[in-house]
């Protein structure tokens, strides 16, 4: 970190309209976004009376203009606007296509007569994590009960993966009962290892639904 900031004061003093963050982080491979917050991190802990928050800092990247030097805003600015990885804006886009796909799962089952509820419901009725639906009449895919069904508008690599399961998919598990992850944009075929424990992995809506009446919906 003091490397950096050493080297962005030096930099801004020579010419401060430079893109001297953005340069920075390309030269050294990271994410610019990532640079900016290390940056701005060690201004804050240089000019403010008490280190700063990580609130502080995440609502000061989400707009610039809250950081209370110009010329590290515009920085921090050109790192943004300039990172197709991470950063605010990213997180905008991926929060789109993730409620997108979940409309797009949302019309699938309306579509199918299946009964659900859905998120918001369910934080509605006290519950703290939830899937994003939970059906209210169990289904089976491919001969697997379903109870719940969890949109993932990405791929399906292993650590994101595993990263899910423990911090949601077996939570949802041990609520709820088994499940089904849909991961839109595919995943990892060898990761689909825990069917008999209660977790399906499909990449796209099953069209082999097999309701209580046991006919195919």
């Amino acid at each position: 970190m003091e490397s950096y900031y050493q080297r962005y004061l030096n930099g801004v003093m020579k010419n401060g309209g430079a893109p001297v963050l953005l340069e920075l982080a390309n030269e050294v491979d990271y994410a610019p976004s990532l640079m900016a917050r290390i940056i701005l991190e060690r201004f804050l802990q240089e000019h403010e009376e008490t280190p700063p928050s990580k609130s502080v800092i995440n609502s000061m990247l989400r707009d610039p203009s809250q950081i209370p030097d110009g010329v590290l805003a515009n920085q921090v600015y050109q790192c943004i606007v300039n990172d197709c990885s991470y950063g605010p804006l990213v997180d905008c886009i991926k929060h789109a296509i993730g409620h997108e796909h979940e409309l797009l799962l949302r019309d699938l089952l309306l579509e199918k007569n299946l009964s659900f509820l859905d998120e918001d419901q369910l934080r509605a009725k006290g519950y703290d994590k939830t899937p994003d639906f939970i059906l209210q009449v169990p289904v089976a895919v491919e001969g697997h009960i379903i109870h719940w069904i969890e949109s993932k508008a990405s791929f399906g690599d292993e650590c994101s993966h595993h990263a899910y399961l423990h911090d949601q998919f077996w939570s949802y598990w041990n609520r709820f009962g088994p499940g089904l992850v849909i991961y839109w944009y595919g995943f990892i075929q060898e990761l689909d290892c825990n069917r008999e424990r209660g977790i399906l992995l499909k990449d796209c809506f099953p069209t082999d639904i097999v309701t209580l009446c046991h006919g195919k919906a």
